[in-house]
């Protein structure tokens, strides 16, 4: 009667991690609790597995399918698109369109570059709306731009 109870623990247990995995998706809790669930269902159909070192060669068998059925249903759930970064030197050269005057002594000027809105001030002078730019630099999070 104990290995039943311990049957339905390792089962409660395994769907327990499942439902973790399920609602945080990424600590990788659907390996164990596929081998829990696993383990349990043998060891409610054949109690006495656990007294024979088969156990040992079903749990081991059983974690290495979940976890490449796991790595397996993470890879086609996973976007193909790497995602895009931009760091301060990949703006430098770019061109852009102002949207708002850009004012030597402020950031409040606004350019567009590459359909991205960035917080903008020139190297010198005033840049009124419309004119296109160059990025010379970027700093912080607002770029110095240039007109061309």
């Amino acid at each position: 009667m104990e290995l039943l109870a311990l049957g339905w623990i390792l089962i409660s247990i395994g769907v327990i991690l499942l439902l973790v995995e399920a609602f945080n998706p990424g600590f990788f809790l659907a390996v164990p609790g596929t081998t829990l669930i696993i383990i349990g269902a043998v060891s409610l159909l054949f109690p006495e597995i656990f007294s024979s070192t088969w156990i040992i060669l079903i749990g081991i068998v059983t974690a290495l399918v979940a976890a490449g059925g796991s790595v397996w249903l993470y890879a086609r759930i996973t976007p193909d698109k790497v995602p895009s970064t931009i760091s301060q030197d990949s703006l430098t050269g770019k061109t852009g369109t102002v949207t708002a005057t850009v004012e030597e002594d402020s950031i409040k000027g606004k350019v567009v570059i590459g359909n991205v809105d960035w917080s903008a001030q020139s190297e010198g002078g005033s840049i009124a709306v419309g004119k296109k730019v160059r990025v010379v630099k970027s700093v912080g999070v607002h770029v110095v731009v240039e007109e061309i």
